[in-house]
């Protein structure tokens, strides 16, 4: 009998998961039993879609835009992160018949990271899922000030309010700048004006990430590699919290060199 996997979304079709999981479930002798694949779902469907997933064979999903909060409160139960964020990445249908939430955006960014975040600045743009996730993983791994930045200043407060951070109008100097919008999946260089940071100025942070990934990078890690910054590309991120997710799913350690190559060799669709 095929046991399912997915990822959650709208939309979704960009998503370099099924190509990750699926290539990690091939190697941990899974397939084809097990499979992975797309589920675009608009969110008024999202309840209905989720309660029926575990009558379809379905073991676990991944959650992205924008479902993550909407996610975590269909859940029965949560872990404490994922409830401390206020939004979930992971669901796991029990044969129980429970559906638990958890978050693995928040490790596996702390994962991607080229040093740890404790004792740190960082500035998060963005109030969404991950940018609430990015938050609160910076502030538990111990960084010394954490601030979050949205177009709508109200959300950032509302966020900072939750999580114990910094809400701010314009960008800071920090160092470690988290972009957690949607700014740079579809545009060229001119997408940066809807960032609070000038190309010119990003010698003011000295790690960028950027949770977007595309074919190329980002005109944000483009902009940031020239002045000289370090920059962690949202693929590296997708594996790290894929991996985690992958481990709650199967109860197996994640081969996560054979999912970041399976992320990288999958082109984006055009």
């Amino acid at each position: 009998m095929l046991t399912r996997l997915g990822v959650l979304g709208w939309p979704v079709a960009h998503s370099r998961s099924p190509a990750m999981h699926n290539g990690a479930l091939e190697a941990l002798g899974l397939a084809p039993d097990w499979r992975y694949q797309l589920l675009p779902v608009p969110p008024e469907l999202l309840a209905e879609t989720v309660r029926a997933l575990p009558a379809a064979g379905f073991r676990g999903a991944n959650v992205t835009i924008p479902h993550k909060e909407a996610a975590l409160a269909l859940a029965d139960g949560a872990t404490p992160r994922a409830r401390a964020i206020g939004a979930a990445n992971t669901l796991l249908f029990t044969p129980e018949g429970r559906i638990d939430a958890d978050n693995t955006d928040a490790p596996g960014l702390v994962a991607a990271l080229p040093e740890p975040p404790q004792g740190r600045t960082a500035l998060v743009l963005g109030a969404g899922g991950s940018a609430r996730a990015a938050a609160w993983a910076l502030r538990d791994a111990g960084a010394a000030d954490v601030a979050v930045w949205n177009r709508t200043p109200g959300r950032a407060r509302a966020l900072a309010a939750d999580l114990g951070v910094r809400a701010v109008e314009h960008a800071e100097p920090a160092d470690l700048l988290v972009n957690c919008t949607a700014v740079g999946l579809h545009g060229g260089d001119e997408a940066l004006k809807d960032l609070p940071v000038r190309a010119d100025a990003l010698t003011e942070y000295a790690c960028v990430v950027d949770l977007v990934y595309r074919d190329g990078g980002t005109p944000l890690l483009a902009a940031a590699a020239r002045q000289g910054c370090a920059v962690v590309d949202g693929l590296e991120v997708l594996v790290r919290q894929g991996a985690l997710s992958l481990e709650a799913f199967v109860g197996r350690p994640a081969p996560v060199a054979v999912m970041r190559r399976a992320a990288g060799a999958q082109r984006s669709p055009t």
